[in-house]
């Protein structure tokens, strides 16, 4: 499989009033088209710049980001993004916080239509076309945003902790619902998270970060058979990759 994303020697450096602090220090991997790859590490360790830089929403200071072959340079209507904060216009219903992105891009109001229904559907929202943010759960108000990075059709969907805000029960819904849709949609996806748990669940692959600067410590394949069920968490194999994964981030095993 050729590469989706390309990430090679990024370094992102931020300064302030004089100061330098280095958030990023020569980190690259690649991501095959269709891949899961989830990335984990300690708060700090520059998880949320990494997609930051990935999205073209910061420029690297060193290195390079390419998503199908094409540099990164600024934002790019081909990523779709999704962030823990669902950040729904209050104002806008279901169907139209959806159409956002196409109303921007000014794609064909029709189709884009009948794109946004059939997502609307896919998630499991269908009859809540018409109601607006504040008639939502937590969960369903993600559910909408995931809609809304996938209207445009965009071949990377990036994702920041997107389920860190809700509760555990509704986190464990969302992650197969995730994986449901990414079955479907074989879209190549990167996915930001804190828990080990969750990164090895969802991924085919987890990078594993260093503290600041944050630097790839290792990167680990997940050899769990697909589709992945809840009960996989239980398993010797399951169990194995977390204990791996949490003594490469420090957290030591007696």
């Amino acid at each position: 499989m050729s590469a989706a994303l390309e990430v090679e020697g990024v370094r992102k450096v931020y300064r302030v009033r004089g100061a330098e602090t280095v958030a990023l220090e020569q980190v690259s991997f690649t991501v095959a088209r269709g891949e899961f790859l989830t990335v984990v590490g300690r708060s700090g360790c520059g998880k949320t710049t990494l997609l930051k830089v990935i999205a073209g929403l910061l420029p690297a200071s060193a290195g390079s980001v390419a998503v199908e072959g094409q540099p990164v340079r600024g934002p790019r209507p081909d990523i779709g993004l999704v962030f823990q904060s669902p950040v729904l216009p209050k104002w806008r219903t279901v169907l139209d916080n959806v159409l956002l992105p196409a109303e921007i891009l000014r794609l064909d109001r029709r189709r884009a239509r009948a794109q946004a229904l059939e997502l609307i559907k896919l998630v499991g929202l269908e009859g809540f076309e018409e109601k607006y943010p504040r008639e939502l759960s937590g969960g369903m108000q993600q559910r909408v945003s995931l809609c809304r990075a996938l209207i445009h059709n965009p071949p990377l969907l990036l994702m920041d902790e997107p389920f860190g805000a809700l509760d555990a029960l509704t986190r464990e819904e969302m992650n197969l619902e995730l994986l449901r849709i990414w079955q479907e949609q074989a879209k190549t996806s990167v996915l930001i998270t804190h828990s080990i748990s969750e990164a090895i669940f969802l991924g085919d692959r987890v990078v594993v970060m260093t503290p600041r600067p944050g630097r790839i410590e290792d990167i680990v394949p997940v050899p769990l058979p697909r589709p992945r069920t809840p009960a996989m968490k239980l398993t010797p194999e399951f169990n194995a990759l977390v204990r791996r994964i949490s003594e490469k981030i420090g957290i030591k095993y007696t």
